[in-house]
């Protein structure tokens, strides 16, 4: 059984930087792919950025050269952490981590969310 534990919203002024980190809980073999992903009121969530095992990014166009989605690991874990610069009120969302991972079968799992007010 894998879970994620998210860390690093928060309440910030448009202009200012988060960073968001997901780390890792579990016995797994490898993960192949890391995210995040985000949920305005009333929206549908939507990809933000994704990370794959050999380094690949990818970001939507609504936050590309403002945010970086990076990714770490030790023998016990794997973190995925996204870097949030120049935010601003319609970065506005909860945010998920999803970490697909291999273990037998392909698998998937989502972290509980976490809230990233952007306001004045």
């Amino acid at each position: 059984q894998v879970h994620l534990v998210e860390s690093g919203g928060g309440l910030v002024w448009p202009g200012e930087s988060l960073k968001l980190s997901c780390v890792t809980a579990g016995s797994y073999f490898r993960v192949t792919q890391m995210g995040w992903y985000r949920q305005a009121a009333d929206k549908q969530r939507e990809e933000v950025a994704t990370i794959t095992n050999d380094g690949t990014t990818n970001y939507a166009d609504s936050v590309k050269g403002r945010f970086i989605i990076s990714s770490d690991s030790d023998a016990n874990s794997d973190t995925v952490n996204l870097q949030m610069n120049s935010l601003k009120s319609e970065d506005t969302a909860v945010y998920f981590c999803l970490v697909k991972y291999w273990n037998w079968t392909n698998r998937e799992v989502w972290g509980q969310g976490i809230l990233v007010n952007v306001s004045s």
